[in-house]
């Protein structure tokens, strides 16, 4: 599709972002039209560039698919931005870019020279992201950590499991990959509309923690009204029977949620009216509730023989909300949905070859944008954005590269 139709073309970002949540929120804009200009380090790289899974099982700063599915679409430079000519071309770049973004801890900009006021300073109406991890103010803004310590510190860790057991988290580190990227992307596009409309930039100020509350928000509610909350296993208040129940083979589940007795009707349907079904006291959402525990075990122990994938597909037919537990082989390879609405796009790395990322997952039937091109290898762009975007020299570029201060 042209360029012409992206959204945000002719937009520029100066993204100081790294490791999770800083790049999944620079990535849609860079997918939907935005040149995102990914400031790196040759000295201290990106975490994620160092982390598995890598193609072919070989390690190497190029390598990682965690790093490349999080950063389609942008380009890369290397800077030493402890250097005064690092820092005066990082500065020239901001007053040529219309965002800035950074997920460091509060002050890292500002003592290198990058803060908002020093941006402001080269571009007035500059749209300037903070991502701090719990704020630039309070007496824990100092803290320093990663989605695993924000979905503690933010309440995730203690709704989930079972309460006579550990907290088990949500597998993987859910802030950086939901509330926190996608809030950021939001207020930077209200951010550009009102420039477009006034004139004015805005300095954003996104704490990860705050962000990460809003996906606790029914827990908060009940704390607020002195209704006790922590974690509860599948139990839900609404819905029974509600969980993930075993089916054939090894590690084959199903997740099954009956709330309404139309689901009720169409669950005991679909299993032939098991005989357990007939008891009185089912008839009601209220009685299915008191009797979860018990109901739970009777349907564990009808659908053991069932396999997974028939199960749930024999339940949504008839109208009661289940889905096999997928893993990501089968979401990759055997999905029928994800397949048929093209969700996975290959593109070719430079030294990875094909490879497989995420495509967007919402559609937008005017201005849809695409993955125009895959992760950058690092510091590919540094010659490209120096000489062309920032009017550096030739030999001005060399003696800078002969000192490291570019690569």
């Amino acid at each position: 599709m042209s360029g012409d139709f992206l959204p945000l073309r002719g937009v520029r970002v100066a993204d100081f972002t790294w490791v999770g949540a800083g790049p999944f929120m620079t990535k849609p804009l860079a997918d939907h039209g935005a040149d995102v200009i990914k400031i790196e380090s040759r000295v201290k790289t990106d975490v994620i560039r160092g982390m598995a899974p890598f193609a072919e099982g070989e390690p190497g700063v190029n390598r990682s698919g965690y790093f490349a599915n999080r950063n389609s679409s942008k380009r890369s430079v290397c800077l030493d931005l402890r250097s005064p000519e690092g820092r005066e071309l990082a500065l020239r770049l901001i007053s040529v870019s219309d965002v800035v973004a950074n997920n460091f801890t509060p002050g890292t900009m500002d003592r290198l020279g990058l803060g908002y006021e020093s941006a402001r300073a080269v571009r007035p109406d500059i749209v300037y992201l903070d991502m701090p991890m719990q704020g630039n103010t309070g007496p824990h803004r100092d803290h320093r950590g990663f989605g695993l310590s924000i979905g503690a510190a933010g309440g995730l860790l203690a709704q989930s499991g079972y309460p006579d057991r550990p907290p088990v988290g949500t597998g993987t580190n859910y802030p950086d990959h939901v509330p926190n990227p996608l809030h950021a992307a939001i207020a930077v596009l209200v951010a550009l509309r009102r420039r477009r409309r006034t004139g004015h930039g805005q300095h954003i100020e996104l704490s990860q923690l705050e962000s990460t509350l809003n996906a606790i928000g029914p827990d908060l509610v009940a704390a607020s009204a002195g209704r006790p909350v922590g974690r509860r296993g599948n139990d839900d208040d609404l819905a029974a029977p509600h969980g993930v129940f075993p089916c054939a083979g090894e590690d084959r589940w199903c997740a099954i949620a009956v709330v309404t007795d139309e689901h009720w009707h169409g669950l005991v349907t679909a299993l032939g009216r098991p005989s357990w079904a007939d008891d009185p006291a089912l008839t009601s959402a209220g009685g299915r509730r008191a009797a979860s525990a018990r109901l739970s075990e009777s349907l564990r122990q009808t659908v053991l023989d069932w396999d997974a994938e028939k199960l749930a597909d024999t339940l949504a037919e008839a109208g009661v909300p289940a889905a096999l537990v997928a893993d990501a082989a089968y979401l990759l390879y055997s999905d029928p949905q994800l397949a048929a609405r093209g969700h996975w796009v290959s593109l070719r790395h430079p030294e990875m070859g094909a490879c497989v990322y995420d495509g967007i997952p919402y559609r937008l039937s005017r201005t849809p944008g695409s993955l125009r091109s895959p992760a950058p290898l690092l510091g590919a762009d540094t010659r490209a954005v120096c000489t062309e975007l920032l009017g550096v020299a030739d030999t001005e570029y060399d003696r800078l590269a002969e000192q490291g201060v570019v690569g």
